[in-house]
């Protein structure tokens, strides 16, 4: 087999059979070795050379000084592209956070403004909102006696039947009735509100990411429009709704509706005591829950520390001891 011309070096850059295998294959060689190793290996050296050939004379300092320039420039690349990322105009906001009163590891709900909050759902969402999966004997105790709660529900007419005679009536609404829906179909509720259907409200606060802090700001955020932004018809503008066109008209405003206990019925008040109503729909054991966590640590809490003594005093001996091994002799 006859390499010569070869543009493939052997290993190492060195021949090994012929007069001139002591030679670089920096230098221009005009034969190339026929020996195995040559012929065996020829295939994992790149043919163009010249790139090598530059570098091999290149010192340690040029080396590194190549190196960090590559590093910088791949690094400066990323960065570039990073802060382009973040600084690209966007025009759905994020909610700040807000203090509300039942978010502390031991705090419960402000039942006064859950009552509220379900006065402000029933005179202006429930038209087109539901809460489906919300029946009114879970009114009982929270914000409601039982009395207020049965006369709340004798309120509705509830279809149900059939009866004797295999006919469907209406009657009035007991505490094991849930809340009634504002439409009777998906299909109404599209065709009376431009084809969007209004969400269910039961899990909203846990449907949407952000919480209570999203919804009030998403009903409290309504305003015009910036320029060049256009809006379909029926649209509003909301900073804080995702793509900030949104269907729902601006639903709260101050004195929209007159509290029972006479709080001033400001568009933020309103707006704080419907979520927090919400908050309730959508964690109604939230109260319980933390009663039995703080329960469970009273009990808990001393455990702890009865465990670890007696762990104390079982090793003691074992960490404490001297054991010393003497073999029996013979």
């Amino acid at each position: 087999m006859d390499f010569t011309g070869s543009l493939y070096p052997p290993i190492g850059g060195r021949h090994h059979l012929l007069d001139n295998c002591h030679y670089n294959h920096f230098y221009n060689t005009s034969e190339w070795c026929r020996c195995v190793t040559c012929v065996q290996q020829r295939s994992f050296f790149p043919s163009d050379l010249g790139l090598q050939n530059r570098m091999a004379g290149w010192t340690v300092g040029k080396k590194v000084l190549a190196t960090a320039l590559g590093m910088g420039a791949t690094g400066g690349a990323g960065l570039y592209v990073a802060l382009d990322e973040s600084v690209k105009a966007d025009l759905t906001l994020h909610p700040p956070k807000l203090p509300w009163s039942h978010k502390g590891p031991i705090d419960s709900f402000d039942h006064a403004s859950i009552r509220r909050g379900y006065q402000v759902y029933k005179q202006v969402c429930a038209a087109c909102h539901s809460l489906k999966y919300i029946p009114y004997r879970h009114f009982v105790d929270v914000f409601m006696t039982e009395d207020e709660a049965k006369e709340e529900a004798a309120e509705v007419m509830v279809r149900d039947g059939p009866n004797d005679i295999g006919e469907m009536f209406d009657r009035p609404g007991k505490l094991t009735d849930y809340l009634p829906m504002p439409f009777p179909n998906s299909a109404a509720a599209a065709y009376a509100n431009n084809g969007a259907v209004p969400p269910d409200l039961s899990l909203m606060v846990l449907a949407r990411h952000g919480g209570e802090d999203y919804l009030y700001h998403l009903l409290n955020g309504y305003c015009d429009p910036p320029e060049g932004v256009e809006l379909g018809e029926g649209q509003h503008f909301n900073p804080y709704f995702p793509g900030g066109a949104i269907g729902m008209a601006p639903p709260l405003y101050t004195d929209i509706i007159e509290y029972e206990d006479g709080t001033p019925a400001t568009q933020s008040q309103l707006a704080k005591d419907v979520i927090t109503f919400l908050s309730w729909t959508a964690m109604p054991e939230h109260d319980e829950r933390k009663k039995f966590g703080m329960k469970a640590m009273l009990v808990l809490i001393p455990f702890t520390a009865l465990c670890y003594y007696k762990k104390r005093q079982y090793w003691s001996l074992l960490k404490s001891g001297k054991y010393v091994y003497n073999p029996k002799k013979y």
